[in-house]
């Protein structure tokens, strides 16, 4: 997908020199930084899971009167 964005004259020329030294596109040197921005920075989802019975649909109150049984 192609997208717009401002991007200073100095960045462009810096991502011009570097995708030179490197011998890729502008583009892949671009989509490079966004992958690793957002490898850094998206919160991965968490298991829809709570307490000790996760998902394998145990009750939460049984397992509980269970645990305290044993006291």
């Amino acid at each position: 997908m192609r997208t717009l964005v401002d991007i200073g004259e100095g960045e462009i020329e810096a991502l011009d020199r570097l995708a030179k030294e490197e011998n890729v596109s502008r583009g892949s040197i671009i989509r490079a930084a966004v992958q690793d921005y957002l490898g850094r920075n998206v919160r991965r989802e968490q298991p829809a899971a709570f307490g000790l019975w996760g998902e394998d649909g145990s009750d939460g109150l049984a397992l509980q009167e269970k645990i305290r049984r044993e006291w």
